[in-house]
């Protein structure tokens, strides 16, 4: 891509922040200029934030259904998977899989709720019942 022909659609982070892109210029060399964003870069990322937001909402259901844990619902809040979330815990890779079935949750002790709580930044009470501090 030629250095004029970078694009400068303004993206969701164009007033903030501008992206590098490397274009060549006049001679044909590689060279970086400044993008204010690009119209299909946004849309890609608004569908794939979209997705993560249906992959949240249909989490919090499956909990108040007492299909799954609140753990479920904190863990695709903050992108993790269970490989993910166990390095971040220290609990197995089972452990947090059997930790997403209701029954076993609520017999999770303190200890064993303040990792999780810790890891979602969180309190014990707010993990429970799936309240999510916003800051």
């Amino acid at each position: 891509m030629k250095k004029e022909d970078v694009p400068q659609d303004l993206g969701a982070l164009g007033k903030v922040t501008k992206e590098v892109c490397y274009a060549t210029d006049e001679s044909g060399k590689y060279t970086t200029q400044l993008s204010d964003g690009w119209d299909i870069k946004t849309t890609a990322l608004d569908t794939a934030w979209h997705d993560v937001e249906e992959r949240i909402a249909a989490a919090k259901q499956k909990v108040l259904n007492n299909e799954a844990s609140p753990i479920l619902f904190f863990m695709e809040k903050g992108l993790m998977d269970v490989q993910i979330l166990a390095g971040y815990t220290g609990f197995w890779q089972w452990q947090v899989k059997r930790h997403l079935k209701p029954d076993v949750f609520n017999s999770l002790s303190d200890k064993k709720l303040q990792k999780y709580a810790e890891v979602f930044n969180v309190s014990i009470p707010d993990l429970k019942t799936m309240t999510v501090n916003e800051e």
